[in-house]
């Protein structure tokens, strides 16, 4: 895929507020200072597409951007942030919470994850929480360049062996770099897979939604867990 356009459409407090479902949409989300911004400036190939910040939690609203007049990549606040009032904090984790389960339109999440540290808790929760509730994801592991290719190998091996007993099959997972362009390819690959998919899905059956494409879809996120919230997560994050 070549992406020749990429458009800022708005930013968006809540659901509501976002454009029509007329485009399929990837969103993108990981907690505060994963290389969020920078991943998806890299992926757009459009420097300050997405705004860098050194405080981490900066994007607080549903930012979305129109991709070759085609598609949408939403750049969701990154759950966790410390910057900002607790009940900002609250009101935009609803907001991404209603969007994840309710955009009709959404055909993949990104989760990103940062490769250069071990497993963190926070991460394991929220994919605990898209396993639950059946929200189709892949995994996308930045920062592969900070650290040596044996410790990002070994974190995203500790990670997946973590999230193992919630999949009859391990999600699609990409190691990335904003710095030095890994994973870019493959990214967009995987988003022009999933449209192809979409579109014919639409031209079969106009009346299916474009989040869910018919065949073998190239994103995977069928779970094993429980159709309830697990117990020990009931009282923890706002997913």
């Amino acid at each position: 895929m070549n992406i020749h356009s990429a458009i800022f459409d708005r930013s968006a407090p809540d659901l509501d507020s976002c454009p029509d479902e007329s485009l399929p949409e990837f969103a993108f989300i990981g907690r505060s200072n994963v290389g969020k911004s920078s991943l998806l400036n890299m992926l757009a190939g459009k420097v300050g597409l997405a705004r860098v910040s050194p405080t981490p939690g900066f994007t607080r609203m549903i930012n979305i951007f129109t991709i070759n007049k085609k598609w949408r990549l939403v750049d969701l606040p990154g759950y966790g942030f410390a910057q900002g009032a607790k009940h900002d904090s609250a009101r935009f984790n609803d907001a991404v919470l209603n969007y994840l389960q309710n955009r009709a339109n959404l055909s993949c999440v990104f989760a990103l994850i940062d490769s250069s540290v071990p497993p963190q808790k926070i991460d394991l929760e929220f994919i605990e929480w898209l396993a639950v509730h059946s929200i189709r994801f892949v995994l996308v592991f930045t920062k592969t360049d900070r650290v040596s290719p044996a410790n990002v190998q070994a974190n995203i091996a500790a990670f997946s062996e973590r999230i193992a007993a919630w999949f009859e099959k391990l999600p699609t997972a990409f190691p990335c770099s904003a710095t030095t362009g890994a994973g870019r390819k493959e990214l967009l690959g995987l988003i022009d897979q999933t449209l192809l998919a979409v579109s014919a899905k639409t031209s079969a059956d106009p009346e299916t939604p474009a989040s869910d494409p018919s065949g073998e879809s190239p994103v995977r996120a069928k779970k094993t867990a429980p159709a309830t919230r697990p117990k020990h997560l009931r009282n923890a994050r706002p997913w």
